[in-house]
């Protein structure tokens, strides 16, 4: 048999990506649209199903294999940037796409490949090629296309999607997602260099991270009121004018905040299993085109579903974006193809499938789940690290 993957099976992987891409995004925003005031209560439940997939996972699969003892405190300590980046990364991922339409998402978070470059650049200490260079430039004039103030008739109808706090998660939740990928590397070896139980330990602590902010944040105490069983008191109101003024929450939509951190907790998992095939089985190429038609069709279906409204800005935006972005992935392939045409790993090795192929974009940050993918490995190597 040819190792050659079909027409078919690449078209069933390209599928499956783009469906869990566009499922992670939208129900995230229905359920945050729903219950605005508990992302992070959101993102606890969404880790704590990736570590039960995982679990799962391990049982049916021998080629998966979690952690079986408790993390020492040295492993915490090698571990501790990369699991503090990670949560704090999504949270601020989480916290964006709370605050911007579903169809601004990806302009809000338009900084991701710029910075990526930066920060591998700085931590390689080598400027990046004149291509490279052209590539980001050109994604960051797409960022400030998106982000510059609308036409005076279109203003009053976009500005409640694209404000500028949630504007300011977008920048940092990028910056988390380009330290993120240096980090991988250096964390690696910490664990054997199994992907698989670096995604399992910066799950399971992520969800123990989370768990004292979601009291802190009130978020559990606004469940309860929610489910009709406590009141709430408004501090001004109590403390001015109504004395103890009891404010009658409006209903709780309860069931579409369940049944969505349930459907994006398995989702993005799955999503991370489909980013796994994507670069076993697709090229960078084919991967980051894939990537850019759903985008065009998150941007679409934003409109549909939400009712987002686009304009002159938002459209050139995406546009310069994903043609900035497709410049790079051609430029990366390019200078990728034959340093990887002589390495041959096992078909069925994943960690190896996981950890050696280089992937050239870098789209996802619709996963609250975390699971990761090499860097690139075109990049200089300090024996010394």
């Amino acid at each position: 048999m040819s190792d050659n993957p079909s027409k078919l099976k690449i078209a069933l992987v390209v599928a499956f990506y783009m469906v869990a891409a566009l499922i992670m995004v939208f129900v995230n925003k229905a359920v945050l649209n729903s219950s605005p005031n508990l992302p992070l209560l959101m993102l606890l439940i969404q880790f704590i199903i990736a570590v039960i997939c995982l679990h799962l996972s391990a049982i049916f699969s021998s080629k998966i294999e979690i952690p079986r003892q408790l993390m020492s405190l040295e492993k915490f300590k090698q571990l501790a940037p990369i699991l503090i980046v990670n949560v704090v990364g999504l949270t601020f991922n989480t916290l964006c796409l709370r605050g911007v339409d579903a169809s601004f998402f990806q302009i809000a978070r338009g900084l991701v490949l710029p910075l990526t470059i930066a920060v591998q650049a700085i931590d390689a200490k080598t400027a990046p090629p004149i291509p490279v260079l052209a590539a980001a430039a050109t994604v960051t004039v797409g960022f400030f296309l998106g982000i510059a103030p609308a036409p005076a008739s279109e203003a009053a109808a976009t500005s409640s999607g694209s404000g500028a706090v949630a504007l300011v998660w977008g920048a940092l939740s990028s910056l988390m997602t380009a330290v993120h990928a240096v980090l991988i590397k250096r964390s690696l070896p910490y664990v054997d260099n199994s992907a698989i139980q670096l995604a399992y330990w910066t799950n399971a602590t992520a969800a123990l991270m989370l768990l004292p902010f979601v009291f802190f944040n009130g978020e559990v105490a606004s469940v309860w009121v929610g489910l009709g069983y406590g009141q709430f008191i408004d501090p001004i109101a109590a403390g001015v004018s109504h004395p103890g003024a009891v404010i009658t929450p409006p209903k709780w939509d309860w069931q579409t905040f369940v049944f969505g951190c349930l459907v994006t907790g398995v989702v993005g998992f799955l999503l991370c299993v489909a980013g796994l095939l994507s670069i076993k089985i697709t090229s960078p190429v084919t991967h980051m085109f894939s990537s850019a038609c759903r985008s065009v069709l998150q941007t679409l279906l934003g409109v549909w579903i939400f009712h987002d409204i686009l304009n002159v800005n938002r459209v050139s935006s995406i546009t310069v974006i994903l043609g900035g972005s497709m410049y790079y992935t051609w430029v990366k392939a390019k200078d990728t193809a034959a340093s990887q045409a002589h390495r041959q790993y096992p078909k069925d090795d994943v960690e190896q499938g996981l950890l050696m192929q280089p992937r050239v974009s870098n789209d996802d940050a619709d996963s609250s789940v975390t699971m990761f993918e090499a860097p690139d490995d075109d990049e200089p190597k300090h024996e010394n690290r």
